[in-house]
């Protein structure tokens, strides 16, 4: 048995206006399961699929306070495009970020509800991932967390060092998921979490219990009669296992 990433879950006030500049931002579509819930995913695309991480926005009235441990990467293909695109996500709402990075290549900014995200330069590396080159995590250990969720997940792990990991889909398309050491420690709960599933036919409280096994802590949200189920890596890193499919 095994996992996969299908989506990014964001906690938004205004699900449907977020939502909008998430659409206009990634030249997605949007959908709705229900009120409070916007469902961002390419034209065309048939769920899941490896070729991309789609984006469920999910109405909260808790604000944001702190930077989110999670947030995306845009890809870009020039120096050209990184600078319109930037340019043309402040026309939306976004706005310029400094958390201490200095001079660097990419730009760090916030969507309108201040969730962080990066426009980076043109690498090699993302030349294929679609508009979002990597879902990044910020984490204590990444050779921890890649070996946690190199084994909850299919995906191949690229690489790893002291500093970073990286995994991609077995199929080789899509973004990236990397996982990023910083000093910062987590407090509170993520914003924007991981949802994984698993594959048509298998257990789900099998899957759950293997993902126990791993290392991966069970999460009480006060939430009964749902489909998923609420763990959390073992840096605590919330993320929900959705039903089969």
């Amino acid at each position: 048995m095994a996992t996969r990433l299908v989506q990014i879950n964001m906690k938004a006030r205004n699900d449907s206006a977020l939502g909008g500049f998430w659409a206009q931002t990634l030249g997605w579509g949007v959908s709705s399961e229900g009120p409070g819930v916007t469902n961002l995913e390419p034209l065309g695309f048939g769920y899941p699929d490896p070729v991309a991480v789609c984006v469920d926005l999910v109405i909260s009235p808790e604000p944001k306070t702190v930077k989110n441990r999670v947030h995306v990467d845009l890809a870009t293909t020039s120096a050209a495009q990184q600078a319109q695109l930037v340019t043309r996500l402040k026309d939306l709402g976004a706005t310029p970020v400094d958390i201490g990075q200095g001079d660097v290549p990419w730009t760090i900014l916030a969507d309108p509800e201040g969730n962080e995200f990066c426009v980076l330069e043109p690498r090699p590396r993302y030349r294929d991932t679609g508009p979002i080159a990597a879902v990044v995590v910020d984490c204590a250990d990444p050779r921890a967390m890649a070996s946690f969720w190199d084994s909850a997940m299919d995906w191949t792990l690229h690489e790893v060092t002291d500093d970073s990991a990286v995994l991609r889909s077995a199929q080789g398309v899509g973004p990236y998921l990397e996982f990023i050491r910083t000093p910062d420690v987590k407090t509170g709960w993520n914003r924007v979490h991981l949802d994984v599933r698993p594959y048509p036919g298998d257990d789900p409280q099998a899957e759950a219990a293997r993902l126990r096994a791993l290392g991966a802590t069970a999460v009480d949200l006060g939430q009964s009669d749902i489909p998923w189920t609420v763990l959390a890596d073992p840096e605590g890193n919330e993320f929900c296992l959705l039903a089969p499919g």
